[in-house]
């Protein structure tokens, strides 16, 4: 007898729940998870939607699965100088974040999470703590950066354009819909930097990444003293 083809049920590996976060994630990265249900989740993996209950209690169980696989992909903080590792781990933050934009706004939403999502919170709070942060400051801190991360990229989510070229354009558009006169600090605003050669809106986050963690070492140092 010949060996199943790749395609075939035989090659197919046992159902698991990792193996249905793994389908899951790339059909909301496509889709949104508005569009994702238990019916297209079965089809990408080639088995009946009741299948799935199996491993997943319902959408919400679904959810905090998904959550805690982009937790499991932001870096962990590590290493004895607090703020390179906050700052690696902040950029790995909205990298992750720019991967699955379905999951900007969720990140905190869970009550429920998974042991990659616990386990991102306590590396946190033990860096913070271990460089010296009281338990009051470390949450600020935490709190802070957070805050940041979350919200720098659900405002790049909504930006109407994604590349220089596209930026440019738009601000041509905007700057000819009204004088010159009527807005003229935006006017300088927009001519003298944003259509600049070169210019990157994402280049924006970590600029104002390294003030908010100046900020933090400040606050560090006057509590230690």
């Amino acid at each position: 007898m010949s060996p199943p083809s790749p395609g075939s049920h035989g090659a197919r590996p046992p159902l698991s729940r990792e193996r249905v976060l793994a389908a899951a994630v790339p059909l909301a990265d496509a889709g949104g998870v508005e569009g994702l249900s238990m019916r297209r989740l079965g089809e990408a993996l080639g088995v009946e939607a009741m299948s799935l209950y199996h491993h997943v209690a319902n959408k919400d169980d679904l959810l905090d699965g998904m959550i805690d696989v982009v937790f499991a992909e932001i870096e962990l903080p590590t290493g004895d100088d607090w703020r390179t590792a906050m700052r690696r781990r902040a950029v790995s933050a909205r990298a992750a974040l720019s991967r699955h934009r379905w999951a900007i706004g969720l990140m905190e939403s869970r009550t429920s999470p998974g042991p990659a999502t616990l386990r991102q919170h306590d590396a946190v709070l033990g860096c913070l703590r271990g460089a010296g942060f009281s338990v009051a400051l470390a949450g600020h801190a935490f709190s802070a950066i957070d805050s940041y991360v979350y919200g720098f990229a659900l405002q790049e989510r909504g930006l109407p354009f994604d590349t220089p070229e596209q930026t440019t354009e738009l601000a041509q558009v905007m700057l000819a819909a009204f004088p010159v006169d009527t807005y003229p600090h935006l006017f300088e605003f927009t001519t003298s930097h944003v259509m600049q050669p070169g210019y990157d809106y994402g280049a924006e986050f970590e600029l104002g990444l390294d003030l908010l963690l100046d900020a933090l070492e400040r606050a560090r140092s006057a509590q230690a003293g």
